[in-house]
């Protein structure tokens, strides 16, 4: 082998060998990222049924009294006049 054959494998060598050190925590950088994207999508979305669900059963009450407080006084028929 010549020198410059040498050389070149000696470097190819620590490139391998530094592709295969750095992979395991480079995987496990990008995993850790990835699982923290997932929780955040998960509890913003976790988040976002529980204003929606505060926000039906707000709706729901305020129909229910409502219906209560709006009852007819009479059961007589009303006239009504038009103005023209």
């Amino acid at each position: 082998m010549t020198t410059k054959k040498q050389d070149m494998a000696i470097i190819g060598a620590g490139a391998t060998a530094c592709a295969v050190c750095c992979a395991g925590p480079i995987l496990g950088l990008l995993a850790a990222i990835g699982l923290g994207t997932a929780a955040g999508v998960a509890m913003f979305g976790a988040a976002g049924l529980v204003i929606a669900a505060i926000g039906v059963l707000l709706v729901i009450a305020r129909r229910r009294r409502r219906s209560v407080t709006c009852e007819p006084v009479s059961d007589q028929p009303v006239t009504v006049s038009q103005r023209r």
